[in-house]
């Protein structure tokens, strides 16, 4: 029996599939060997390379086509005949044999025919299909699609297999395609859309005779299945991706198609709690076929995707009833979700809101277009914090803007998408913007009468005007906000307004009342386990230990703030807290520059990524830093670890700053030295605490505040070493 195996192509990616490929078949062992993976994988084409590869190490090697009827059992019945080229099998005589496209209807008679032909101990069978044969004896090889481009892992392009492949096959059709700074972006989004897929990717590549990348991109943003024009002489199913989207539903049952047109409508990453399916809902003879995959895993939850092209194909059959009950879902997610952001369940909410963001984005443009004005501005104030800590900022205030202009709304909504969208302008460095906003909101909520909601605005008010520069203005605003909060009983607005107002103080000279507001705030965020507020509080709080000379303390606090803002998976926030943090080290722990310099080239990437601007001040200090930082280092040195940190994914950035090592406390002589690390008026406190009396009794006998007092408690704690009132009252009986 002939060999045709076409040209040579060098399969590109593939080289460790290869390998393994060439080590099962030279086996003395092995007597069947299946190379499965979805449609468009390039089975076939890594199959006839090894077999061409492998020729000389065999007698004979022998193709058939499985889907040609009647080509296996001929097969079968030459070698029982011993007919093929008139040789004999068996005996020291090795025959590889191809069964090329065992799938659907000829998966039954491959295996049988693989079975029969495995028995003969001279020939090595190998199988190419969707999914394994099923015999025993069988060894598989799952092949998957290219890797594609991982968005800030800070990798050379060319070195992405997807992407490879992408500009190998755009230079067949057009020599003069090259992969530059300016396509670098489309192409890398291509290559993700396709989901690096070869098929598709090839077919991609041809189209760039007539569209450059980034038109390319955008026309396969809404369906890849547009893509088509493959080689005449190639099987239907690689001429256009329709035919393969086909060609992979070819044979499933009525139940299993409708529940892959039903996941269609998902995104990429979906989970199966958010999609409503259990586990055992008939997705294993999706999975088995690969028309459903396991992108990965999120806090023990799997990750799946319905995989393109098969995606665009269901989806565009699937009913408008599907889109629907897709929109629905996740507006009941995100409103269900909205309760707990603020407190206990914060962390898992915004991390499954993470996870889920690409579906919620789909659902809410859905309800827009269906012109379902409420129910979507409901969807973008639900996102409100998952997107400012995701930091979705420019698209938030867009979505904002989209929605309160679309059409007839009621004041109320309209009034906090106004107020909402000020909240993005402040995120993105933009405050008179985000004041001319605020003051819209509280126009508008004039009409309606939400007394909480035109307090919130207030606050959010104030905190721009001071972004602004005006101080004084901000003040008086806040100090209304806060007032008004705590009497309707906001305990969380009135936390944000206090941690606001306490910056105003600051900004006005008033430290002490500062530092009042913040210790009260701190202890309301602790209470209600709102870790994004709280460390704001404790960013704010370590700025008033650093101006104090406390650098101890003010360690202490970015600490647990940087590891508050990686239990929520934080990204707006995070990069001024790094720099905070490298400053400190600067400060602090002068060994520690290489370090610094990673970590504010990990803040200036992360910003970047959220298109947040920062005020002039603070970039003047910044670049102060990376100067002084400059001429420190050895040019090399400095280099090195700025290409280091520009590298660092968010988690990566923050275990970096964890890692720094904690500078040991001052070496305590004795009591004496113990009492003299106190100022005068945290020894009084710390005597009164040894004799029992309450915060309230301290307060009283001292005349001050009883938040000054819980603030010279926690001063005498820190700087003791001391984690309870116990442990104060220990240390002062050693004093003598």
């Amino acid at each position: 029996m002939s060999v045709t195996l076409g040209p040579a192509t060098e399969p590109v990616g593939r080289e460790r599939e290869s390998a393994a490929l060439r080590e099962r078949l030279l086996s003395p062992g092995v007597r069947l060997v299946t190379l499965t993976g979805r449609a468009g994988v390039g089975k076939t084409r890594l199959a006839r390379e090894a077999v061409r590869d492998l020729g000389e190490a065999f007698a004979r090697v022998e193709s058939v086509d499985a889907a040609v009827p009647g080509a296996l059992s001929a097969a079968v019945t030459a070698r029982r005949e011993g007919a093929a080229d008139g040789r004999p099998t068996g005996g020291h005589e090795r025959v590889l044999l191809l069964l090329d496209g065992c799938d659907h209807e000829a998966r039954e008679p491959a295996a049988e025919a693989a079975v029969a032909l495995a028995a003969d101990p001279g020939v090595v069978v190998l199988a190419t299909a969707v999914e394994p044969l099923g015999v025993y004896g069988e060894q598989l090889l799952p092949l998957g699609p290219l890797p594609v481009p991982g968005e800030g892992d800070g990798e050379d392009p060319h070195a992405v297999a997807s992407v490879a492949l992408f500009v190998r096959r755009a230079r067949d059709a057009d020599p003069s395609f090259a992969l530059t700074l300016e396509n670098g972006a489309a192409v890398a989004e291509i290559c993700t859309l396709l989901g690096g897929l070869p098929l598709a990717l090839e077919l991609a590549a041809l189209r760039l005779r007539l569209l450059p990348p980034h038109l390319l991109a955008a026309r396969l943003r809404g369906r890849t299945t547009v893509l088509a024009g493959g080689p005449v002489n190639a099987p239907a199913r690689h001429r256009s991706l329709t035919a393969l989207a086909e060609w992979s539903c070819h044979g499933l049952d009525p139940a299993a198609r409708a529940l892959l047109g039903r996941l269609a409508v998902y995104e990429p990453g979906f989970g199966l709690a958010a999609a409503g399916l259990a586990e055992e809902e008939g997705l294993e003879p999706l999975m088995d076929r690969g028309l459903l995959t396991v992108l990965g895993e999120e806090r023990g939850e799997l990750r799946f995707a319905v995989p393109e092209p098969v995606r665009s194909h269901a989806r565009a059959q699937a009913a408008e009833t599907a889109a629907d009950a897709h929109a629905e879902r996740y507006r009941r997610l995100v409103a269900a979700a909205l309760p707990g952001l603020a407190g206990t369940g914060q962390d898992r909410l915004l991390r499954e809101a993470a996870a889920e963001g690409a579906n919620v984005l789909a659902a809410l443009r859905h309800l827009h277009e269906r012109g379902d004005g409420e129910a979507a501005a409901a969807m973008v104030l639900g996102c409100h914090l998952p997107w400012l800590a995701q930091g979705r900022l420019r698209e938030g205030l867009e979505w904002c803007d989209a929605v309160a202009d679309a059409g007839p709304l009621p004041e109320a909504p309209r009034a906090r998408l106004a107020d909402l969208s000020g909240v993005f302008a402040l995120a993105l460095g933009d405050p008179q913007e985000a004041v001319r906003r605020h003051r819209r909101a509280l126009a508008l909520g004039k009409s309606v009468g939400d007394r909480r909601q035109n307090a919130l605005a207030s606050l959010r008010l104030g905190a721009a005007l001071l972004r602004a520069g005006d101080a004084a203005a901000a003040h008086s605003v806040l100090v209304t906000a806060h007032s008004a909060l705590s009497t309707m009983g906001v305990t969380g607005g009135t936390a944000e307004a206090a941690v606001a107002l306490a910056a105003a103080l600051h900004a006005e000279g008033d430290r002490r009342k500062a530092r009042d507001m913040l210790v009260r705030a701190e202890e309301t965020f602790r209470r209600s386990r709102d870790g994004r507020g709280l460390a704001g509080a404790l960013r704010a709080l370590a700025a008033l230990d650093l101006e104090g000379d406390e650098p101890e303390p003010a360690e202490t606090a970015l600490r647990e703030a940087l590891r508050l803002y990686e239990a929520i998976d934080e990204r707006t926030e995070l990069p001024g807290l790094l720099e905070e943090f490298a400053l400190l080290l600067l400060r602090s722990q002068p060994a520690q520059r290489p370090r610094a310099v990673r970590l504010l080239a990990a803040a200036d990437v992360l910003r970047q990524r959220t298109g947040a601007e920062v005020p002039q001040e603070w970039r003047s200090q910044a670049e102060r830093a990376r100067t002084e930082l400059g001429a420190r280092l050895d040019w090399p040195d400095f280099a090195t670890a700025w290409a280091e940190g520009v590298r660092m994914s968010a988690p990566t950035a923050v275990a970096e700053a964890l890692s720094s090592p904690v500078p040991s406390r001052r070496p305590v002589a004795g009591a004496a030295a113990e009492a003299q690390s106190l100022t005068p008026r945290q020894a009084q406190v710390a005597l009164l605490v040894a004799e029992g009396l309450t915060n309230r009794h301290i307060a009283a006998r001292l005349d001050i505040s009883e938040w000054t007092v819980v603030n010279h408690v926690r001063q005498v704690m820190r700087r003791l070493g001391c984690t309870s009132r116990v442990q104060v009252a220990g240390a002062v009986g050693r004093w003598g």
